[in-house]
């Protein structure tokens, strides 16, 4: 099954969808218009049924094939929100709203799966029932989450699930995937360090939170360094100093510390929390300073499940002719909690030699579109082949 002839054809109308969304960009759960617009073209292709509303603006459309003696649910997903980024690119489909912009790529991501969605409605040639989601709220709000505790996948009787992000740097239409821990968790952290302040003419008066705060941001890689195996990926990044002064005579009482722990596993997670704490804790009492911690728990990190994998790079070497095999990215997605949920997978998709993502000049490349489309569409036609 190589592109399908009906997905080239249709990618300058998909293409055309996406340079909607990219001009009205929605950020985080506010894509009220990107939602609708996803509703409206669903009931337009004739799909069996269409809820709107899970994990808050969630839509999800219901396809069922010809027939249904397979009994199976596929679901496919794809995100919808934005960034807040000023949009650098000059298009002229770039964004209207100041400071938002489409800069990973979701809208390709749901222009692409709209367009499956439209060809799997009207050729419903497979034995069992195909589930299109659209969530919102991917970069940093949890909605995949969100939709799973609304009890998505229980609703529409979903058994796998499978997903798709495009890939910059990655030749165009080519599919790269992994078995196994694929994405990282995402945790942050804040460490205020309380001390006392002064004259930095008599700092021997003080107990200085700048000096110890220093110390620890050196101290805290020793996490990755001295306490995690070395074939273990963890990733431990202060991303933020900040004092509660700006003079230049002045020791101050306070700082704060923020920051992030990418890790590949549940254990190395707990590690980092764990040590993390531990450190930040007696290294300030000797220091003479207290701390005060909040840990932000992020997103999980992302498995693909092994039987699940092996079938997508299946449906992408017969769209593609290749499917290479994709490294692990300390960078995170929230497809993890569906992926918790039920068996499935993620796959890159080739953007070709664009601008990274989450930066002001980055655009999916529509180009893409026929390769993404029929790697979706193959999912349903391979895995619940027409009776």
């Amino acid at each position: 099954m190589p592109i399908k002839n009906r997905l080239a054809e249709m990618q300058p109308e998909i293409a055309a969808w996406r340079h909607d969304l990219h001009e009205n960009p929605e950020i985080l759960y506010e894509t009220h218009r990107t939602s609708a617009l996803v509703a409206e073209k669903l009931k337009a292709f004739g799909c069996d049924e269409i809820a709107t509303g899970l994990g808050r603006t969630g839509v999800v459309g219901v396809i069922r094939g010809k027939s249904n003696t397979s009994g199976k649910v596929i679901g496919l997903r794809a995100d919808m929100d934005a960034l807040p980024i000023h949009e650098q690119t000059g298009l002229d489909y770039a964004s209207k709203t100041p400071g938002a912009m489409h800069a990973c790529g979701h809208d390709g991501h749901t222009a692409m799966l709209l367009g499956a969605a439209k060809y799997l409605a009207e050729t419903r040639n497979f034995d069992g029932t195909a589930v299109v989601i659209f969530q919102p709220a991917e970069e940093g709000g949890g909605g995949g989450k969100e939709m799973c505790d609304d009890g998505m996948m229980e609703k529409f009787g979903i058994q796998e699930v499978y997903g798709m992000h495009n890939w910059p740097g990655m030749p165009l239409g080519s599919f790269g995937i992994r078995p196994g821990a694929f994405f990282a968790s995402t945790d942050q952290f804040e460490i205020t360090v309380h001390g006392q302040g002064g004259h930095a003419a008599k700092p021997h008066n003080t107990a200085d939170p700048v000096v110890a705060a220093s110390q620890l941001v050196s101290a805290l890689q020793t996490i990755a360094s001295r306490n995690a195996s070395p074939v273990d990926q963890v990733v431990v990044s202060v991303t933020s100093f900040e004092t509660s002064s700006k003079a230049f005579n002045v020791i101050p009482p306070r700082v704060t510390l923020r920051g992030t722990i990418r890790t590949m596993s549940a254990e190395m997670r707990e590690l980092g929390e764990t040590r993390l704490k531990s450190i930040t804790t007696s290294l300030l009492e000797a220091m003479g300073c207290k701390a005060e911690i909040r840990w932000i728990a992020g997103y999980p990190p992302m498995v693909n499940h092994e039987e699940q994998t092996e079938f997508a790079a299946e449906v992408a070497r017969s769209v593609s002719g290749d499917c290479d095999f994709a490294e692990m990215t300390m960078g995170g997605e929230d497809f993890a909690y569906m992926l918790e949920e039920r068996p499935g997978a993620y796959i890159l998709v080739g953007n070709g030699d664009s601008s990274d993502v989450h930066t002001p000049e980055y655009n999916f490349n529509d180009e893409a579109i026929p390769a993404g489309c029929s790697w979706w569409a193959g999912i349903v036609e391979q895995r619940m082949p027409a009776a």
